[in-house]
């Protein structure tokens, strides 16, 4: 069977530090602001995958996230000791974070999903997909124009995209196994 694009980009990304601007685009990553508009996906496959079209509306975000616990500084002052933990474990993961602090920043937008496009030792990066709900030419592909309904602070709050439904323990009915071999 003949392979096309997609397949070939997919499996350059299975490994992506063997990819040849890998770490000098991480480094570019770092330098940049922690929320960045760009122009293109870098994971053009996944990008497609997760229901981007090369259209006006759509924008990709990038961003930045410290990697390591959410550990918060302990109070130096009186309290119980119910109220001194500083050990409460966050129950989302760093995506469906990217996905909120990109939703925060670009607030006339709908997240629609978001994927990894790399890691160093300090950071994770993703690129976020965000649609314009306003536009017309969202308003007329019958694809995508379900955005268009939704009011205010909708999917990403109340985890409604891919990140937040596999943080719920929502997942997809065909990747789960439900004990059957």
């Amino acid at each position: 069977m003949v392979k096309g694009v997609s397949a070939y980009l997919r499996e350059a990304w299975k490994k992506p530090q063997e990819l040849a601007d890998y770490k000098s685009r991480l480094i570019e990553y770092r330098k940049s602001n922690a929320i960045t508009r760009i122009e293109k996906p870098t994971r053009l496959d996944k990008a497609h995958a997760l229901g981007y079209k090369a259209k006006k509306g759509f924008v990709i975000v990038r961003v930045r996230l410290m990697r390591g616990g959410r550990k918060r500084s302990r109070d130096r002052k009186g309290r119980r000791s119910k109220r001194q933990t500083i050990r409460k474990t966050l129950m989302m993961n760093y995506r469906w974070v990217a996905e909120i602090r990109a939703e925060n920043r670009f607030k006339n937008l709908v997240i629609l999903n978001s994927y990894p496009i790399g890691k160093d030792g300090k950071n994770y990066f993703y690129e976020v997909i965000m649609v314009d709900p306003t536009r017309p030419e969202i308003k007329a592909d019958k694809d995508i124009n379900w955005v268009c309904d939704i009011k205010g602070k909708g999917r990403v709050v109340r985890g409604l995209t891919g990140a937040g439904k596999k943080s719920r323990g929502l997942a997809a009915k065909g990747k789960r196994r439900m004990g059957h071999e």
